[in-house]
């Protein structure tokens, strides 16, 4: 999300977060293949939990990992949640079981023990959310994991434009500021392994390739512009106003070229093991 956003919690819609389901799709792809193979029971099915699941449509690709699995899926939209239910619920071919609950990662804590706790681009919503490592590596069994990625583009222009959009005299008043982001990956890395994990960390940088026209506010709809559209959702008026605005931004940040529309995204991974002993 952007560095300044609108402090009321935004609305999501799985419709227009899933029409760039690929290029979503595939850092967590990019993230699942470096988690290591699970410990677990011989005869006990893992256990995994994923942590801002949105609509499901990645949580579904750990049970094509793990297919004896039971995971569950926790997000605070009940949007999300309905889509993935009726989507991906029940059980899986390989013989687990995938279910979604509600969960807001800000307060999330383990109930039970886990092999594998992911999260894949969510933890950037929840401010402080390397404070909850301690109790989320507690909860992995031995040689279980915790992974997760998150957008790391956040001075991209996408987020800066609108930053400083919401920022100008004619909105400031509507859409209250607040900061919320990612830490470093040299962070994320020295606060895992002070956990005592066996820990990778890594970047990359997609040059994603957007077709059609002012595809990259189509995409900073689903994601990015979500609490400035709740925000102004009693105001049709004013969300077309400022929509239009960020929309001749981006078209002038985001040139279309001859093969459509060039959109850096860099985003930061970690997949942090634990070992047998604990830290400290």
């Amino acid at each position: 999300m952007p560095s300044s956003s609108p402090s009321s919690a935004p609305t999501w819609d799985p419709s227009q977060y899933l029409r760039h389901a690929g290029h979503r799709t595939r850092p967590f792809l990019d993230l699942l293949a470096r988690i290591p193979d699970l410990p677990g029971v011989p005869g006990a099915a893992p256990r995994i939990a994923d942590l801002g699941c949105g609509a499901g449509n990645v949580t579904a690709l750990l049970a094509d990992r793990w297919p004896t699995a039971r995971i569950t899926g926790f997000d605070n939209s009940p949007e999300m949640l309905a889509r993935a239910t009726e989507e991906y619920g029940g059980p899986t071919p390989g013989g687990g079981t995938l279910d979604f609950r509600p969960g807001d990662a800000a307060h999330w804590t383990p109930a039970e023990p886990y092999d594998l706790i992911v999260s894949n681009a969510a933890l950037q919503w929840v401010p402080n959310h390397q404070d909850s490592f301690t109790a989320w590596t507690d909860a992995l069994t031995p040689g279980g994991a915790f992974a997760f990625q998150v957008p790391g583009n956040f001075t991209a222009p996408s987020h800066t434009l609108l930053a400083e959009l919401c920022a100008t005299p004619r909105w400031r008043d509507r859409l209250n500021a607040r900061s919320v982001g990612v830490l470093t990956p040299g962070d994320y890395l020295t606060r895992l392994m002070d956990l005592g994990c066996e820990t990778d960390v890594w970047e990359t940088t997609y040059l994603q390739l957007l077709p059609g026209e002012d595809p990259v506010l189509d995409w900073v709809k689903g994601t990015a512009l979500r609490p400035v559209l709740t925000a102004l959702a009693d105001d049709p008026a004013a969300a077309e106003e400022f929509t239009t605005a960020y929309r001749d931004l981006l078209r002038t940040a985001y040139p279309k070229g001859p093969h459509g529309t060039v959109f850096p995204f860099r985003r930061l991974f970690a997949v942090a093991r634990k070992g047998a002993r604990t830290a400290g």
